[in-house]
């Protein structure tokens, strides 16, 4: 099925083949592909706006993701009703703070947004974070996406964080 690239943001320039393409790698690899998805890339000002509104937290952020299933178990596939139901969810990608972020640490930032991306597209699929046994888990399905994008793309991706909950 699709997936929908949209910069809703002029703050940080994109180039969205890339991270489409990497996407499309992470979608096969999790066999995701016949689920749409859609990624937004916000600036700032709309992430931290999200937070607010629907994690409570007013602060700027990296990703966020609403999933369209309820009640996902992350060793399962979501598993549609009907032909509608084909679908993972969105992801916001707070471009201008990943790339803010990474001029202060001298990261890549074309590497850190297929990072968060597929750090967002982990939670779509019921990944958690919220605990030590979780995290672990979450981190063991990020480090096998990313080496399969390394795997294609030739790429040295690693997860942000190896102790974050």
């Amino acid at each position: 099925m699709s997936l929908i690239l949209r910069n809703a943001q002029r703050a940080v320039p994109l180039r969205r083949a890339p991270l489409r393409f990497s996407l499309d790698i992470a979608r096969s690899c999790l066999k995701v592909r016949n689920f749409d998805l859609g990624i937004i890339c916000v600036s700032n000002a709309r992430i931290r706006h999200i937070n607010r509104v629907y994690r409570g937290q007013d602060s700027v952020t990296d990703v966020l993701s609403f999933p369209f299933h309820e009640d996902l178990n992350p060793s399962l596939l979501p598993i549609p009703a009907s032909s509608d139901e084909y679908n993972l969810g969105d992801i916001y990608l707070g471009v201008e703070f990943i790339y803010q972020q990474c001029q202060k640490t001298q990261e890549d930032y074309s590497s850190i947004l297929t990072i968060c991306a597929v750090h967002g597209l982990c939670h779509l699929l019921g990944h958690q974070h919220n605990n030590p046994e979780q995290w672990k888990q979450m981190l063991e399905k990020e480090t096998e996406i990313l080496k399969e994008i390394n795997r294609v793309t030739g790429s040295k991706l690693t997860p942000l964080s190896t102790n974050h909950y």
